[in-house]
């Protein structure tokens, strides 16, 4: 198995995390539901900016986010590239409105949501999982 397809099927397994967590969420604020992780946790999660747009919660996006990569990487791990394309474009997107959401938490908010910082790990792991992918090659394999 080569290594692209071994990263491109850890990707998968680590974004079913992302979506099991942002699924979860989505779930409890539909069902106006009171999530119980603490203080901090219910000033994130029940801020403005929680709220998303036209009815759907932002972990609803999360969560859309992550189905988008788990075909993404399903489709690089069957060898497509346009599946690769798809994961990479994806992962740092993520990555990147994952910074934009801690610095809101920690700036904005002044509070944390342990849920919120848990999809942003996995966020940050796929982008990393990208950058293995990409430059992560031994020399001696990069020159074959």
């Amino acid at each position: 198995m080569s290594r692209s397809r071994r990263i491109a099927i850890i990707a998968a397994v680590v974004a079913c995390i992302g979506l099991a967590d942002s699924g979860y969420l989505t779930v409890k604020h539909l069902q106006g539901a009171y999530i119980r992780c603490g203080d901090e946790c219910s000033a994130v999660l029940g801020s403005r900016y929680a709220e998303g747009v036209a009815g759907m919660p932002l972990a609803g996006f999360g969560a859309m986010a992550y189905l988008v990569v788990i075909v993404g990487t399903l489709l690089a791990a069957a060898g497509c590239s346009i599946g690769r394309r798809i994961f990479t474009v994806m992962a740092f997107i993520m990555a990147l409105v994952s910074i934009w959401l801690i610095y809101l938490q920690g700036f904005v908010i002044h509070a944390f949501c342990k849920y919120c910082l848990a999809s942003a790990a996995v966020c940050f792991t796929l982008a990393g999982l990208v950058l293995l992918d990409r430059f992560g090659h031994p020399a001696a394999e990069a020159g074959s």
